[in-house]
């Protein structure tokens, strides 16, 4: 089979815990790799060196798209899938990828990323779209944080971006840190979070990172405010981040007591809304404010959602409850029922978490 031309494009430093087997997952593939060493002091290009010859050192400069779009321009295809170190690619439909490729040349590619997270000292995880694969003709990054793909034409800037779902499995490893590790990281971001807004105060995109970030660190009351600004400016919810950012502002209401506030946000955009994530994150808002038939008849409707697979272990999260509320209510035999299909869903968690193929 002919390699594909496809040049996976990463970043890196200090990341020698994770690339070697980030770069040796891509081997099967066949692809041109090429790695940015932004300033590492321990083994990070000496394993890097092992796998690919292009392995270049960039002056970090606090921006993570200038340091990704100097990656790129020493790629030799078109087609750039971006990869952190600590993203293991599982599995590509390589068939497929080559079709999407041919028939959809301006498309950018959306991957579902799974996140490995710790809870409780338990690991389970989380399912996030994002955008990684685009052709570098039409499209760079932009953004010093939280850097996101952008059209090189200006006039095609603002429109809705033809986004395509690759045939295509990864694992991230990076959200598996301890609360010290996690907390080190929210810090950095929201020093540059922080730097960003005061060159531009109202990009509601880096006002949604900032107060995530806050909101990270158990900094609520910071938190809702920056969200309520960036909500201010959005007349119709039309991008995956603003979907986000309402679930986000309608949790921290729950943690900061404003039961009432949380309720009305969800309900107020529901409409507009109609994702499994933000179907459960309403039914949570309705369970912590008493209202546990209305989520009970949520819990029920998140699970039957074409996308529910996108919910990670919150698919768990939804089984507990049904059977928690059913219990409550002392409908034993509805609750036995679920109780059957969370037990299929937790080893379906199981194996992504242990990293065992689907379907095996």
């Amino acid at each position: 089979m002919s390699k594909i031309p496809v040049s996976v494009c990463i970043i890196a430093k200090n990341e020698e815990k994770y690339i070697g087997e980030c770069l040796k997952r891509l081997e099967p593939y066949g692809f041109e790799i090429v790695v940015t060493d932004t300033g590492s002091t321990d083994q990070t290009v000496e394993i890097a060196k092992q796998y690919t010859d292009k392995v270049f050192g960039f002056e970090w400069v606090s921006d993570f798209s200038a340091a990704r779009n100097f990656c790129v321009s020493h790629a030799s295809n078109n087609w750039i899938l971006t990869l952190d170190c600590d993203e293991y690619v599982h599995s590509i439909d390589v068939p497929s990828l080559r079709r999407i490729m041919q028939q959809y040349p301006r498309a950018l590619g959306e991957i579902q990323m799974k996140s490995l997270v710790q809870s409780r000292g338990v690991t389970s995880y989380a399912v996030d779209v994002v955008r990684r694969f685009y052709n570098k003709n039409y499209y760079f990054f932009e953004g010093a944080i939280h850097e996101q793909i952008q059209a090189k034409d200006e006039k095609q800037r603002g429109k809705a971006f033809e986004e395509i779902t690759l045939p295509m499995e990864v694992i991230h490893h990076g959200y598996n840190l301890t609360p010290e590790e996690m907390k080190k990281k929210s810090e950095r971001n929201l020093t540059m979070l922080y730097q960003a807004l005061e060159t531009d105060p109202n990009n509601t995109y880096m006002l949604y990172q900032a107060a995530h970030a806050e909101s990270m660190r158990g900094n609520y009351l910071e938190a809702i405010p920056l969200y309520e600004r960036a909500l201010g400016m959005i007349d119709t919810v039309t991008c995956e981040f603003e979907r986000l950012m309402i679930m986000a502002l309608g949790v921290d209401y729950v943690r900061t007591g404003q039961f009432q506030k949380a309720v009305a946000l969800m309900e107020r955009y529901a409409d507009q809304c109609k994702t499994a994530k933000y179907m459960f994150t309403h039914a949570n808002v309705l369970l912590d404010s008493g209202d546990h038939l209305r989520a009970l008849l949520l819990y029920i409707k998140t699970i039957m959602m074409p996308d529910a697979d996108t919910l990670g272990v919150n698919k768990l999260h939804c089984f507990e409850n049904i059977i928690r509320i059913y219990t409550e209510m002392g409908n034993t035999e509805m609750a036995a029922l679920f109780q059957q299909r969370y037990e299929e869903c937790r080893q379906e968690n199981d194996k992504i978490v242990t990293g065992t193929p689907s379907g095996e």
